[in-house]
């Protein structure tokens, strides 16, 4: 995903299109977070928040975790969802 941020967009994209279907408000809060690591990912990408060398990137041992977690979380309780109506 470092070589291509914009991955994060069409997974934010499936996520909200499950919150639609399903209305479950972990797939928009999953859908937030991959908006969010997109946009913070493409700075990155582009030197706008790393200026300098950015080799080693420990802050994505925090956030491909909680990203994991989320989508996870956001599948699993979406297809478990009746529809609303």
């Amino acid at each position: 995903m470092i070589a291509y941020p914009w991955l994060a967009f069409p997974m934010a994209g499936v996520l909200a299109a499950l919150w639609l279907w399903r209305r479950a408000r972990s797939a928009a809060i999953a859908a937030a977070l991959w908006i969010a690591y997109g946009v913070y990912e493409t700075l990155m990408h582009l030197r706008v928040l790393c200026t300098g060398e950015c080799n080693i990137r420990v802050d994505l041992l925090l956030f491909y975790p909680v990203l994991l977690a989320a989508t996870l979380v956001a599948l699993w309780r979406t297809l478990r969802r009746r529809a609303p109506g």
